[in-house]
């Protein structure tokens, strides 16, 4: 068992907030013991991330990215390291773990090429009535401590998400990672420390879920980047007052499948999309539209393509579906299941649950307010929906308080454009599944998904200040 401690300025000390034990969520096993910082040793992560930021936003850019690109490079050299730390972990496959650590080395690479591009732009000042003779422009510049909050399921990548574009811009960081999952976020410090990055301009510090109101309330952190539940990301809303927020919140994704759409292609992408690391992906599928007219073909095809998926040790490589994170979890969806089962729905494959391990979950005759339907089912379980006209399947995508990803199957361009209108989704997704997501696209949702975009270039506007000059000419 690992023990795992704070950086704090450069400097790796022991927690005085008490001990947490992470267990891997396969085997039960202990994989680290935490020691938590305290209410105290978050204001000190604060206080040295707010010194480092009176230097680090003079760095210049081709500095700033020569550290992102050496930051880039260790990860890929520690590729393995860390993708065994993350199954170990969270149970995440080691295949997707080691998919995980490719993209964060990718991340940390357009951080690099991004940290030159913070551009601003002229403003014709002779616009207005008497302001002849007047030059403007504004730039962007870094809005100080960035407070990163992030969830146990990408514990890698969705760090390096917050924490790639905050330096890039020249922002520090505090980072807190899921207590499932702090040596992931302990190594990541090691990697920016290794890096070259100062003191202090990032810091890592687990600690217990009421002490984060301890980093979200400081007055000297000007923006909270959270990902995790809604709930969460409601209270931290509430209490961050007139701080920056950035929040990446939950999901039911809906599918769409058209009657006009490559069905094996659909079905293909409907099982990765709704089974990889036991659906515990934000925009994992959840629901699927099918026009009732394609159904039976659909589901020849979908249905075996579950069925074949394996469940497994996650360091195993033949492993495709792995535990779900927590009894707590495992236990939560017994209860939607057996609601859902009253409640007149039909188990087409699937539906056991032993233990952490639940099996590839199918079902039909779901009802819209039944939780597997609009709740997050965070969970390898996808309901199937048939639909007669593609207006109708537009409505019963929209019918939900979420609004992450959408996936539409189609080969007719008017139904795709038509989607890409009128579905209420940040993310649109064409001939692919809703959990598509690549590194560099604008990433966020609208209603209860969240605010803001992720992805560097657009994470990088989140997080700094647009300020104006005007000068005022001599006269000709």
């Amino acid at each position: 068992m690992e023990e795992c401690r704070l950086l704090i300025d450069g400097r790796w000390v022991s927690g005085s907030g008490g001990t947490h034990v992470t267990c891997n969520p396969y085997s039960g096993e202990a994989v680290a013991r935490v020691l938590l910082g305290s209410p105290q040793q978050v204001g000190e992560a604060v206080e040295a991330a707010r010194a480092a930021f009176r230097t680090w936003k003079r760095v210049p850019a081709h500095r700033r990215s020569e550290m992102l690109l050496n930051a880039a490079k260790l990860v890929r050299e520690r590729s393995e390291e860390l993708a065994r730390t993350i199954a170990a972990e969270n149970g995440k496959p080691i295949r997707s773990a080691r998919a995980e650590v490719s993209r964060a080395a990718t991340t940390f690479q357009l951080a690099a090429g991004e940290a030159g591009r913070m551009l601003g732009e002229t403003i014709p000042m002779d616009l207005i009535p008497g302001s002849e003779g007047r030059l403007g422009f504004y730039f962007r510049q870094p809005v100080g401590v960035v407070a990163a909050i992030t969830p146990f399921n990408f514990p890698l990548n969705l760090a390096v998400h917050k924490v790639a574009p905050a330096l890039a811009a020249g922002n520090t960081v505090v980072l807190k990672p899921s207590s499932q999952t702090p040596l992931t976020g302990s190594l990541l410090g090691r990697i920016v420390t290794d890096a070259g990055f100062p003191s202090g301009a990032v810091n890592v510090v687990p600690c217990a879920r009421e002490t984060v109101e301890a980093l979200v309330t400081h007055p000297d952190v000007a923006m909270v980047s959270f990902t995790g539940s809604v709930a969460v990301g409601r209270s931290i809303r509430e209490r961050a007052g007139l701080k920056r927020v950035a929040l990446e919140l939950g999901s039911n994704s809906g599918n769409i499948v058209s009657e006009s759409a490559d069905l094996e292609q659909a079905a293909a992408a409907c099982v990765v999309g709704g089974f990889t690391y036991a659906g515990q992906v934000c925009i994992s599928v959840q629901r699927v539209f099918v026009q009732r007219r394609v159904m039976p073909d659909f589901m020849a095809l979908f249905l075996p393509k579950v069925k074949a998926l394996r469940l497994g040790d996650p360091q195993d490589d033949k492993t495709d579906v792995g535990p779900l994170i927590s009894d707590e979890a495992a236990a939560r969806l017994g209860v939607w299941l057996r609601e859902a089962v009253d409640g007149g729905a039909e188990v087409l494959c699937g539906g056991n649950i032993d233990g952490r391990m639940m099996q590839p979950t199918v079902l039909a005759k779901v009802q819209r307010e039944m939780k597997v339907v609009c709740e997050e089912v965070f969970a390898p379980l996808v309901s199937v929906v048939p639909f007669d006209t593609f207006a109708e399947a537009i409505a019963m995508v929209n019918d939900s308080r979420y609004g992450l990803n959408a996936g539409v199957f189609t080969r007719d361009l008017n139904e795709a454009f038509t989607a890409v209108r009128e579905l209420e989704v940040g993310s649109v997704i064409i001939n692919d599944s809703s959990a598509y997501r690549a590194d560099h696209m604008p990433y966020g949702g609208v209603k209860s998904s969240g605010l803001g975009r992720e992805a560097v270039r657009f994470a990088m506007e989140e997080m700094t200040e647009i300020k104006f000059a005007a000068i005022r000419l001599p006269e000709a």
